[in-house]
């Protein structure tokens, strides 16, 4: 009885350590087909770490022997780590961006070729400027070409209007009422609620640089030049006749214009409606040169000493003229 025992424990050790080696054999010929055909790797399904079984757990004399002296049979455990069968983690995940395609109206960098701006804002006089006029409204409108995320110019129509300050229209009421006479100026009181206004539209082109940034907030310099106009309305309240009756209205008494070159710079900042649009908000400031002279012509001080006739009474709308232009708008 014992002798079938011991019989039946070896033969059932011989047909697990066959099965091992043929487990092995079958690993290694997976291993050298995945690295000729470089394929990707096929999980390997073994069967769960288990505890040993004991095959001769039926007789204590075969399992005493067979457990002193050996050690833990090597199919008890099968270490399959990551130097055997290579890496089993996924490669890293990419992150992606937004696509860039270059096209007829898209840059290699993906950036519209061609954009436009329109906003609206004050006008604010300086220096000499703001001794004749005060703070009003502007407004601006515009079209351009970019040839990078950085790169750009624009064609811009801007229009800025301005008020008179208060001794600008004392004075030229008293040059209109004037009456020289033994050197001094009797008014004949024809002017009593004189106003008047001031503005300059001008056509500029303006090369910007956007300063490179990330996110949804934004920055650019901008440079520029162009032909500016600049008038000077003069006016009083009248009574208009109509069929549904009358009514008040200004009316122009005189006007001056003024042409000249000017150049302008400045910055901006915008804001995008999201981290992937084209279209933002933009805040701008810039400083306006317009580059004329003054002319010869009637001041509240000359008068009544001077006998010429034909000059411009106000020269003051062909001074040098400075302003800044701060604009709020949308850019897209």
């Amino acid at each position: 009885m014992n002798t079938n025992r011991t019989f039946f424990g070896i033969a059932c050790r011989a047909a697990a350590v066959s099965f091992l080696m043929a487990g092995s054999a079958s690993l290694m010929q997976a291993q050298q087909s995945s690295t000729v055909l470089s394929a990707p790797r096929t999980p390997l399904f073994l069967a769960p770490e288990s505890t040993p079984l004991d095959l001769a757990g039926t007789s204590s004399s075969s399992s005493s022997s067979s457990s002193s002296g050996d050690a833990t049979p090597s199919y008890a455990k099968l270490d399959l780590d990551s130097a055997a069968l290579g890496s089993s983690q996924p490669p890293p995940r990419r992150t992606y961006g937004r696509p860039t395609y270059a096209s007829g109206n898209t840059n290699p960098d993906g950036s519209p070729k061609y954009f436009g701006l329109g906003g609206f804002g004050a006008a604010v006089p300086l220096g000499i400027t703001h001794k004749y006029e005060t703070e009003s409204w502007g407004l601006q409108i515009g079209v351009g070409r970019s040839w990078s995320k950085t790169l750009g110019v624009d064609a811009e129509f801007n229009y800025d209007h301005f008020g008179l300050q208060g001794a600008t229209i004392a004075n030229q009421e008293y040059i209109y009422n004037c009456v020289p006479t033994d050197g001094v100026c009797v008014s004949d009181g024809l002017f009593t609620n004189l106003d008047g206004n001031n503005h300059v539209w001008s056509f500029t082109i303006n090369p910007s640089f956007t300063l490179p940034t990330e996110g949804t907030w934004g920055a650019y310099v901008v440079v520029g030049g162009g032909y500016y106009h600049k008038v000077t309305n003069f006016t009083e309240p009248t009574v208009e006749e109509t069929i549904y009756g009358e009514y008040e209205a200004d009316a122009n008494v005189d006007h001056y214009t003024s042409n000249a070159f000017g150049v302008n710079g400045g910055f901006g900042i915008t804001y995008k409606f999201s981290k992937f649009s084209n279209e933002r908000f933009y805040l701008e400031a810039k400083y306006v040169l317009m580059l004329d002279s003054q002319r010869t012509g009637y001041t509240a001080a000359n008068v009544a000493t001077t006998s010429y006739s034909g000059y411009d009474a106000y020269p003051a709308n062909s001074d040098r003229t400075t302003f800044v232009p701060i604009k709020v708008g949308i850019r897209f």
